[in-house]
């Protein structure tokens, strides 16, 4: 069977907490409906599921790599060419620590942004039901449910306050 996405459209904040809860009471699980909003409100204001991120992983991965990449940089090219000077030690510490800590900090930074995107879903794989009015203050649910149940859907959804209720193929 094909999926198919129902978007519904409210005007108040309080229809679309009541189309989540109608939406849990009728069997429907929290992945299978999710909310749309420009106004950023309360995490779980509309009792969605809670959403974990692992954002906090990005600079720790981005700041090791970096801090190796530079270590590898700075002792690579100085044992390459090695160039001693007054007797000094081919691999001095206090050039590499500042060109380390510049490496380290350019990974933690790369690395975070692309944690961003990638936490943010930015390139969405699956393109979904959407429409512009959600931008002018309305609120969306998108609820992802079989055909069969496309029309307990639409009967739920305009039970709970909606002021628009269409479908289109996921």
């Amino acid at each position: 069977m094909t999926t198919q996405s129902v978007l519904a459209l409210y005007t108040n904040a309080d229809y679309a907490a009541e189309a989540g809860e109608a939406l849990d009471n009728a069997g429907f699980a929290k992945e299978d409906y999710d909310f749309l909003t420009d106004t950023p409100y309360p995490e779980g204001a509309f009792g969605e599921r809670h959403s974990s991120h692992r954002l906090y992983v990005f600079p720790f991965v981005g700041a090791l790599i970096g801090l190796t990449t530079a270590i590898l940089l700075t002792a690579g090219t100085q044992i390459s060419y090695p160039l001693v000077t007054g007797g000094k030690p081919i691999l001095s510490i206090p050039p590499m620590a500042i060109i380390t800590y510049e490496g380290t900090m350019l990974g933690a930074i790369l690395f975070t942004i692309i944690g961003i995107i990638f936490e943010s879903r930015l390139p969405s794989a699956k393109k979904r039901i959407y429409d512009d009015r959600i931008t002018e203050g309305y609120i969306g649910v998108v609820v992802d449910c079989e055909e069969d149940q496309v029309n307990t859907v639409e009967q739920i959804l305009t039970q709970a306050g909606a002021h628009e209720v269409r479908r289109e193929e996921a």
